[in-house]
């Protein structure tokens, strides 16, 4: 694919409107996950570029810009459009996640930017268990929900990374020198232990213990964060479950649906301090239709009591 670009002519790299491209099967380019997305997939109300309102909305960002009547000449395809991206981001013009926010906005605010441009490099060429949609959908989902509960740019650029330590080689000690202490911490509240070495079947009951329990004793802020990522978990696996029925459990490393009934239902029991949001209402609802009828093993209980029996007595 060959952009017109007219000889000497200057391009300028500022923030402008892109209109969804989509070709004759309605797949299209998403320039936040920087992939070609089939109809079905929608991911566009959680977006961070999103322009106007959902669905009638183009997307806004940084991109090099002059040549708009010749490049609607050449009627663009999706794969045309990331093609071209492509070639900005090897040429280190772009990053892999755009420039997104405007040259005005007040310099902390770019903390939110700076996550999700780390996360979309840390997660790339990963993708959500059993589809095809890039993983950074996730965080980018998860920030978009905890930017509904608070305005605190620490909280939201912590729920951008808040799976970059536990799932890519980014270190708590990276997330400390390039966002602060405060972001490591709720970073690493969200963090697991994965155990290097052991098959995660085999730590999955006291990993899932672990993370309740430092939950428990962590600051609101981390809960908001935690609330939002089972949020967004919740609602693939509801639609998976929609679609495919009980069988989505194949694909996870607890298999046994009583199992993650007691973990999904355990965490709304301490993510009660939240019920006032609108998605704790969608959790438990979502929740209660994924595993209507499952028999469920006793939920733990906050605080700990000295008698519970924990899964294992692997270290942490």
């Amino acid at each position: 694919m060959q952009q017109l670009v007219y000889k000497n002519q200057e391009l300028k790299y500022r923030s402008i409107e892109h209109e969804i491209l989509r070709d004759r099967s309605d797949s299209y380019y998403c320039r936040a996950v920087h992939a070609i997305l089939p109809k079905e997939v929608e991911l566009c109300r959680f977006c961070p570029l999103l322009s106007g309102f959902y669905p009638n909305h183009k997307c806004r960002y940084y991109d090099l810009a002059g040549t708009e009547k010749a490049w609607k000449k050449l009627s663009p395809t999706p794969r045309m459009e990331k093609e071209r991206v492509d070639a900005l981001i090897a040429a280190g013009v772009t990053k892999l996640f755009p420039d997104y926010l405007a040259e005005y906005v007040p310099a902390k605010r770019s903390l939110v930017e700076e996550a999700i441009a780390l996360a979309a490099e840390a997660h790339y060429g990963t993708w959500r268990k059993g589809n095809a949609i890039p993983y950074i959908a996730h965080p980018m989902e998860t920030m978009f929900i905890v930017a509904g509960f608070t305005k605190d740019e620490e909280v939201i650029a912590a729920a951008a990374l808040h799976d970059v330590v536990e799932d890519t080689p980014v270190t708590l000690d990276d997330i400390r020198k390039q966002f602060g202490d405060r972001v490591a911490e709720l970073v690493g509240i969200e963090s697991e232990n994965k155990r290097e070495g052991i098959p995660k079947a085999e730590t999955w009951k006291i990993r899932k213990e672990e993370n309740l329990i430092r939950e428990y004793e962590a600051p609101l802020e981390a809960k908001m964060i935690m609330l939002a990522d089972k949020v967004s978990n919740m609602r693939a696996t509801l639609s998976d479950f929609r679609r495919e029925g009980p069988q989505i459990w194949d694909k996870f490393n607890m298999k046994d649906e009583s199992q993650q009934a007691w973990y999904y239902k355990s965490i709304a029991k301490l993510l009660q301090p939240l019920s006032d949001f609108a998605v704790y209402d969608e959790y438990l609802a979502m929740v209660e239709e994924v595993f209507e009828g499952v028999v469920t093993p006793p939920l733990l209980e906050f605080p700990i009591p000295d008698s519970y029996e924990f899964a294992s007595d692997l270290q942490v």
